[in-house]
């Protein structure tokens, strides 16, 4: 039942917290959110395990998709949207649905959520495929449109991950990589925007990032598929050969050029000094990578 789930139990640190003063009130939500961090790195071994299963299915030609209703859609589409910026890959790539389509971005529309039909339909008509990977979003891990999506995903035989926040989540069971951090009970009784939210995004990150790295798309600590498309980014280009090459100013300069303003290439040029050619014959071997590109 919905008020057993770990989400919907009050915080004893919160029962007063409107006749607080407005700095006790923020120090109560502080101390809260300093316990989140926690809570996800209990579960990094599990994340960890669909980083892998979801970069494998991308390095083969997959996607990743998100979907999810309401606060936790909309972290879902957020994260997605940020793929194409951070790591210069195809929008279609990574994808996020939210219950309600995109009109539920910025008004609530929760009584969708309620249809696991709606969510098997929409994940089908986003062109979802078998060889794609999808991660249902649910704090309470028994919302129905996510649970829909999920059943038609495995019935295909598409790879499923999911995020919930509570313990033994309907939604981890119907998928092959459950995860569950558990912040714990919300300062607003029940209100998963809060800490279940950030915990949410924690994942989320960890999920993006941890997947564009096994694909190739940074070297060290280095967004290295940037494109220098203004000067600012020709500007961060630049110093990325320069850090990764280990190359002055004005070399790093001559390699993106050289390149044809491809820091990738840039860099492996640079490093083995072969020429533009055989810098992108490499990188072709290695898949993009850069570091297996170097060996």
């Amino acid at each position: 039942m919905l008020k057993k789930l770990l989400t919907e139990q009050p915080y004893s640190g919160s029962s007063r917290i409107d006749e607080m003063e407005t700095r006790e009130m923020l120090e109560v939500m502080n101390r809260a959110d300093a316990e989140i961090s926690a809570a996800v790195a209990l579960e990094i071994p599990r994340i960890a395990a669909a980083v892998d299963a979801i970069a494998e299915r991308l390095d083969r030609g997959g996607h990743l998709t998100y979907i999810g209703a309401g606060t936790s859609g909309r972290l879902g589409v957020l994260d997605a949207s940020e793929c194409p910026p951070t790591f210069h890959v195809p929008p279609e790539l990574v994808r996020g649905i939210i219950a309600g389509g995109d009109k539920a971005l910025s008004r609530a529309t929760e009584a969708t959520e309620d249809d696991p039909e709606s969510g098997a339909r929409d994940l089908l008509a986003s062109g979802f495929g078998p060889g794609d990977a999808l991660v249902g979003i649910a704090a309470s891990g028994r919302t129905p449109y996510v649970l829909g999506a999920v059943a038609a995903a495995r019935k295909m035989g598409a790879l499923t991950a999911g995020i919930s926040c509570t313990l033994d989540s309907e939604l981890s069971h119907a998928v092959e990589y459950p995860m569950e951090p558990k912040p714990g009970p919300e300062i607003l009784t029940g209100s998963t925007r809060l800490r279940a939210g950030t915990a949410t995004k924690m994942v989320l990150n960890m999920i993006s990032t941890g997947v564009m790295i096994r694909l190739g798309y940074v070297y060290g600590n280095l967004m290295v598929n940037v494109q220098p498309t203004n000067k600012k980014l020709e500007d961060r280009a630049r110093r990325i050969i320069e850090q990764a090459a280990e190359v002055t100013e004005e070399r790093a300069r001559g390699l993106l050029e050289e390149s044809g303003r491809n820091v990738r290439t840039a860099i492996v040029m640079g490093k083995k000094k072969v020429s533009r050619e055989g810098a992108e014959a490499r990188l072709r071997n290695a898949g993009g990578k850069i570091r297996e590109a170097l060996l």
